[in-house]
């Protein structure tokens, strides 16, 4: 009897013992769900498939040697907003959609002034949009690589009744991660920089002071592009390999503002912002079906963006339409005493045209003789301009020398740089480096990780021995080259603006500080965005737009992509 009872407490205990790790146990796996830091909202996968898969593509730099980022962690971007986004069920989202997708900044304005949708509501749509689709491998553009903690809490703020103020004011705008803003960092998708705290640069307090909403940082092509020598456009080691969504590691997103054109493309921010040395707003602009403006050098400030070249360097917006991008470029507008190369424009308040009454009607345009002999797209695009009425000349260039080009970019940036850190880094402590040659030496110490497509234009740079005096002949010579490329045909024929594809000639519109915009021309039989590009002289951008929404209005040929309806 006895020996029963101690077998029966010998049991009871191990039955409490066993319910009291069980208990344990669940509190933990509460406190685990409860706790952000334990939630996985993304999982890393291994891309080793889809990099093979691209190991015999027809664009030798698509072969990519990686898709996800090495180093990055998407949970650490998306978890401090997850409890507030997930408020926003699919009903919601989905009554939302067709206030939202697609639409231009004054109709959204409208849908806001009629009560049918908040600012709040608008954040919480892009928000949506972004953790449904930047946290499914399946259709990640590894575009969206930070978001402004702060926006929801200052969309809540905003009065709805927006009459009378900027149209800016409440529109959620992402920007190129080389631009600087204080409620997140400024990387330019380098890993020396992954700590750089920097403040707002010029164009974003211009942005804020209308009443702009920062919604996020988008990925690009690392330093703006000027790092590694035939690697993929859209690469970072930070934030990984920005995808196009017309096709994911199908068609090139376009460099160096790629997560730019890719995140307007998708319908992840009303618009968006992004930069520009020789094509780097024209490229992706073009490769993503989206409208973007290089202006003229000088008309938008470049105080508090990571540089490569004094002399060429300049922020731009970019836009699903034209008249989106005119209120984004005249938001960002106001002279800064900080950079030398900006301008007091004087402009009227409504310089830029938002109607929809511009005409192609009289308008005069030059066409490159040997882009209407071989791109079918372009020469049906300038015969339906001339259906609406548009004057064509077709027209030779002179053959002008562009030597000398990349020292304009290696001694402006070997320069520029450390003048960037000195100025713009609030903690000198967390960015180890003050000048080009210590980024080189930085990643030399981790070359798989930090540059695993090398860092040949980094290199460049530290060999370049171009003379103070040498480089300034150099930019002499060129902006007159440039000039002369365009303004020969321009001034013999009267011509508005000349009319190119992509940013074919992005370099000559770079080096003449002309302006250039670049806006939705249809689609090659694979489905590959195609875009026509407008040139014309300094400060004519109220041309250009004008000139553009009649063009957008005749020929209305943007699709969204397809994969990013919904």
């Amino acid at each position: 009897m006895e020996d029963r009872i101690k077998k029966s407490v010998a049991r009871l205990k191990f039955v409490l013992l066993a319910l009291l790790v069980f208990v344990s146990c669940k509190q933990e796996t509460t406190d685990k769900i409860e706790s952000k830091e334990e939630v996985v909202l993304w999982e890393p996968y291994n891309d080793s498939v889809e990099v093979a898969a691209n190991a015999e593509h027809e664009v030798e730099r698509m072969r990519y040697k990686l898709i996800q980022s090495k180093v990055w962690d998407k949970n650490d971007a998306f978890l401090p907003m997850y409890e507030e986004v997930s408020k926003m069920d699919s009903t919601t989202y989905a009554d939302l959609r067709p206030l939202v997708l697609e639409q231009s900044i004054p109709t959204i304005q409208e849908h806001i002034s009629n009560g049918k949708l908040s600012y709040e509501q608008l954040v919480l749509f892009y928000l949506h949009r972004i953790y449904k689709y930047e946290l499914d491998n399946g259709t990640t553009l590894n575009t969206v690589i930070a978001i402004n903690p702060k926006v929801l809490d200052e969309a809540r703020a905003l009065d709805a009744n927006s009459e009378g103020r900027h149209p800016i004011y409440g529109m959620p705008i992402l920007l190129k991660d080389n631009i600087g803003t204080d409620e997140m960092k400024t990387t330019a998708g380098a890993i020396v920089l992954k700590d750089n705290l920097a403040d707002n640069a010029f164009i974003v307090d211009r942005l804020k002071e209308k009443g702009a909403l920062i919604l996020g940082k988008v990925n690009l092509s690392e330093w703006a592009y000027f790092l590694c020598d035939g690697c993929p456009v859209g690469y970072s080691a930070l934030w990984g390999q920005t995808l196009n969504p017309y096709g994911r590691k199908v068609f090139e997103s376009g460099g160096s503002s790629s997560g730019s054109g890719t995140s307007v493309a998708a319908n992840y921010a009303v618009a968006a912002v992004g930069t520009e040395t020789s094509g780097s707003i024209l490229s992706p602009s073009s490769q993503n079906s989206v409208v973007g403006l290089k202006p003229t050098i000088g008309l938008l400030s470049r105080t508090g963006i990571v540089p490569i070249s004094s002399t060429l360097d300049t922020p731009g917006p970019m836009t699903k339409n034209v008249v989106d991008n005119a209120i984004l470029l005249d938001a960002m507008m106001g002279y800064d005493k900080v950079d030398d190369a900006s301008v007091l424009t004087g402009w009227e308040k409504n310089w830029y045209q938002t109607e929809e009454t511009s005409t192609l009607k009289g308008k005069r345009f030059g066409a490159f003789k040997n882009l209407m002999g071989r791109d079918s797209i372009y020469k049906a695009t300038i015969d339906k301009m001339k259906g609406a009425g548009a004057t064509i000349v077709e027209f030779e260039p002179p053959q002008v020398e562009m030597d000398g080009f990349l020292s304009i970019l290696n001694i402006d940036m070997k320069n520029d740089l450390p003048k960037y850190i000195q100025n713009h880094v609030r903690d000198a402590q967390l960015v180890s480096v003050k000048d080009v040659a210590d980024v080189v030496a930085f990643n030399n110490l981790d070359s798989l990780v930090r540059v695993p497509y090398g860092q040949a234009r980094l290199d460049w740079i530290l060999a370049d021995s171009t003379s103070t005096e040498g480089l300034a002949e150099i930019k002499k010579r060129l902006q007159a080259n440039g000039r002369k490329y365009f303004n020969e045909a321009m001034e013999a024929h009267d011509l508005d603006a000349i009319l190119s594809i992509n940013n074919y000639h992005a370099g000559f519109a770079a080096v003449a500080k002309y302006p250039a915009l670049t806006i939705p021309m249809g689609y090659k039989p694979s489905g590959e965005p195609i875009s026509l590009t407008f040139i014309a002289k300094q400060f004519q951008e109220a041309k250009l737009y004008d000139l553009g929404m009649a063009y957008e209005n005749a020929i209305k040929i943007r699709k969204t992509p397809s994969g990013y309806k919904d």
